[in-house]
Formats: C-alpha cells, structure tokens, sequence
C-alpha cells in the first residue's frame, strides 16, 4: 500500500519496491513499531523500521536483477553455438524473462515456426538444461525457466 501511494505521488515511476515481505518477516517489529507510534506519538522509530525496508528491499532487488542479467549472459552464451535452433531457441528464453512457464503452441508462437520445429527448439532447451518440463504429462507440457524462477525466492 505504501509503495502504491509513493508511486501515486510521483516519488517512485513504478512499482519497483516489494516491502511486503520486509514487513511479513518482521511482523513483531512492524507491530511493535506502530504500537510505539500510537501510544508515544512518535514517528521516529517506525521511520527507521521503514526506511531499513527500503534500503534491505532495495539491495534485494539490485542483487536479483544482476543475478538475472548474469544468467542472461550464460544462457545466451550456452545456446549462441547451436546453429539456426539456437537462435529459436534465444527468442523462446528472452519470452520467458516476462512469463517463464510456457508450451508449445506459445512456444511456436514466439518463434514463428511449425509444431514440429519448436518441439526440436524446445527439445535442444532441455537438453541443454535451460528449461524443463514440469507437468510429466503426454500432452499438454509446461516447461518453466526454473533457474530464472528460483531467484526470486
């Protein structure tokens, strides 16, 4: 909510600043500190517990978005020397930074080629263990960018 209003105010352009989390592993404190404000009037402390959110929050953010340019970097190196495929297979992977989890048919979608060209895409993207698919069924498969899923947790 504090985030929504500094970007309503023109203090943040965008919503960059996820301090939920912050406040959910600090609970007591976040508690604790607008108990202090409504009994002793003072706004200090609980400014201080705010602004130690923005900065752990924001150094977060720096650190995955760095993460995710490194493994930009990696995969795309991975998959440069794999001929024309790899370079279908670059199209699918920059697709997934926005939306990691994708099938076929989106899959086809990204690159503009048949079913049968974006299943051989999809299978050089497993081989070299950029994606995997996570449904185990015969039709109907997810695949998820699960390396760029997990650094965010």
């Amino acid at each position: 909510m504090i985030t929504l209003y500094l970007v309503d105010k023109g203090i943040l352009k965008k919503h960059i600043l996820y301090l939920s989390d912050y406040f959910e592993r600090n609970r007591k404190l976040y508690y604790d500190n607008l108990m202090y404000v409504r009994e002793d009037h003072n706004m200090n402390q609980w400014l201080k517990f705010f602004l130690n959110g923005i900065i752990e929050t924001s150094k977060k953010g720096v650190e995955t978005f760095n993460a995710i340019l490194q493994l930009q970097r990696i995969t795309e190196e991975k998959l440069k020397n794999t001929g024309s495929r790899g370079i279908d297979a670059i199209k699918i992977v920059q697709s997934m930074y926005s939306m990691p989890i994708i099938d076929a048919n989106k899959a086809m979608g990204v690159i503009g080629k048949s079913i049968n060209t974006t299943y051989k895409t999809i299978d050089l993207l497993e081989e070299m263990k950029v994606i995997e698919e996570i449904t185990g069924a015969q039709r109907g498969k997810l695949y998820a960018f699960t390396e760029y899923i997990d650094l965010f947790k």
